[in-house]
């Protein structure tokens, strides 16, 4: 059975995602220890975020060490995360397309955050994101408890597994669907609107060619409506290239259909970056609308 190590005391996303990924890629039963003893370092099959040794044919991934363990092109640093997953992700995920969307949703806002980067600057009086390495915090054992913080640290192991394997089908998923997507643009005879047949991830596809405004899909959660989306240039911000008509917010129902004229038109949300309505046709109709408006 590989022994794997990591540190012990206080624990951080970044190593705990790390070991997460390294059982995974394993495939095998492992036992994880949380140490500082170099007796145990030395003799571990895998270290992760201790030792201050960066060396992956002997198993080590340490990124504390002087001079740290390297820097992405982006100037986003590496963390134990991160050097795993280097070596480890695209067996994992089974391509390196999908290795590397894994790499920008997850893995790179973890070593950002445990290097200190600042990725992000939200705060609303005293409001902000609620983020993974809160997460991981609210595993730890507070002032009052206790309990160890091995015993927080395994179950935000389990937690982050599962995770990683959603954000892995996801990110598999989403390469073979966003071919879909491309042909969907490439026939399109006005690139201002695309029709999807399926829920396909179209963001970060179509917020890369200038003309789309609207893509008509299928509803999953209401079966037999389909959706207007309104598309944006940064696909993780709010600002949509054109919103949807101002008199059709917050309206449902008879007044969206009585505005608009399109039976079958049911909603506008207030926000103006979607539509819903009871067909495809009148999907169509509404972004048409929407278009020239």
């Amino acid at each position: 059975m590989p022994l794997v190590v990591t540190h012990s005391g206080n624990f951080h996303t970044d190593e705990v995602f790390a070991v997460a990924a390294l059982r995974m890629a394993l495939g095998v039963p492992c036992k994880v220890v949380r140490t500082r003893d170099e007796e145990v370092i030395a003799r571990a099959d895998y270290v992760v975020d201790v030792g201050k040794v960066y060396e992956p044919e002997s198993g080590r991934f340490d990124h504390h060490q002087e001079g740290g363990a390297g820097v992405r092109e982006n100037g986003v640093p590496y963390s134990s995360f991160g050097l795993v997953w280097k070596h480890f992700g695209a067996r994992l995920c089974g391509s390196d397309a999908a290795a590397e969307r894994v790499e920008r949703q997850l893995v790179m806002p973890v070593d950002a955050g445990d290097n200190g980067m600042n990725i992000f600057n939200v705060c609303v009086d005293g409001v902000a994101p609620y983020l993974l390495h809160n997460v991981t915090a609210a595993f730890r054992p507070t002032w009052r408890e206790a309990r160890g913080s091995d015993d927080g640290y395994f179950e935000m192991l389990s937690l982050a597994e599962l995770i990683l394997r959603r954000e892995i089908r996801h990110a598999v998923d989403a390469v073979e669907g966003e071919r879909f997507v491309l042909d969907a643009y490439r026939v399109a005879s006005d690139k201002r609107i695309i029709v999807l047949e399926d829920h396909y991830p179209w963001e970060e596809v179509l917020s890369k060619f200038p003309e789309p405004l609207y893509v008509v899909k299928p509803d999953r959660q209401n079966g037999g409506a389909w959706k207007v989306r309104a598309v944006r240039d940064n696909p993780c911000g709010f600002e949509n290239r054109k919103d949807l008509p101002e008199t059709w917010a917050g309206k449902c129902g008879d007044e969206l259909a009585a505005i608009t004229g399109v039976g079958g038109a049911l909603f506008c949300h207030n926000k103006r970056f979607i539509a819903v309505a009871s067909s495809k046709d009148a999907a169509l109709a509404l972004a048409k609308q929407a278009v020239e408006y």
